[in-house]
């Protein structure tokens, strides 16, 4: 393994991130994980097929104000950075008028900011290095609303539009900034979103429930993100990724169409 490529990966205790985790580290990559939980982290990192080659980093994104620090411990482990995945995220399930705000700008804080942050104390260094790749997880709902997800659509939304922007300014550069855009992955981000009061929901969606397994979704991501002129925007998932065209070239059509699932569904949960 002498020579190979470190990745960073955030959220990387359960779900998409755990499964990058596990997709990387076979493949012999030095695999630097973070979340909050160290416990879980190192659980994770005894069932990987290389656990010597994975360190652990805990951190919670909402502190991001710590990005700096985190990123110079990340560089002690191998040196450098080559793969930055801005994976960690939270949700929340509410209306706009139940939401309490300090919940929303909690959301804000992790999705957004988070990842901004991050990406601003790596980046330096890949551009010295003149060599890396920064991929962000966005979401199909970053390109349209949801009833009772305002914030967390609106924080993908921002992703989209700040790291667009960072991919127009550094597109003569030799680093690649790309984004992923989730349709639906079998995990507990439902499970876990926040309600209006900021207590976990604790009840998942049938929606994720049926989606694509994660470790589906890493394999699937490790391939297309390996080519030598990866494509800058990801759309990974099944049918539900092709609702994005649909509401940018039929938006009144999509408007009825979409508002009449989500009435039905929420009808079914009643």
């Amino acid at each position: 393994m002498k020579g190979a490529q470190t990745v960073w990966i955030t959220g990387a205790s359960s779900g998409i991130g755990e499964a990058l985790a596990l997709t990387f580290n076979a493949k012999g990559y030095q695999t630097i994980l973070s979340a909050r939980r160290s416990e879980v982290l190192q659980s994770l990192q005894q069932r990987l097929d290389y656990p010597e080659q994975c360190y652990l980093l805990p951190l919670d994104l909402e502190q991001h104000e710590n990005a700096e620090v985190w990123t110079h411990q990340a560089l002690a482990f191998t040196g450098s950075i080559d793969i930055l995945i801005n994976n960690a995220g939270m949700g929340h399930l509410g209306s706009v008028l139940d939401m309490e705000i300090a919940v929303e700008r909690k959301v804000f804080e992790v999705n957004f900011w988070g990842a901004v942050a991050l990406t601003k104390a790596v980046l330096p260094g890949m551009i010295a290095q003149n060599s890396g790749q920064i991929w962000t997880v966005s979401s199909i709902l970053g390109h349209f609303g949801s009833p009772k997800l305002a914030a967390y659509s609106a924080s993908k939304y921002a992703v989209v539009g700040y790291f667009e922007s960072l991919q127009y300014e550094l597109r003569r550069s030799a680093i690649h900034i790309g984004m992923i855009h989730p349709g639906f992955i079998n995990t507990a981000v439902t499970l876990n979103s926040l309600g209006p009061n900021g207590v976990p929901i604790q009840k998942n969606s049938t929606a994720q429930e049926k989606g694509m397994l994660p470790i589906k979704f890493a394999r699937k991501f490790y391939k297309l993100s390996s080519k030598k002129r990866p494509r800058r925007n990801l759309f990974i998932g099944r049918y539900e990724v092709y609702s994005v065209p649909f509401k940018r070239l039929l938006p009144g059509l999509f408007f009825m169409v979409y508002g009449k699932l989500t009435d039905v569904t929420r009808q079914k949960k009643n």
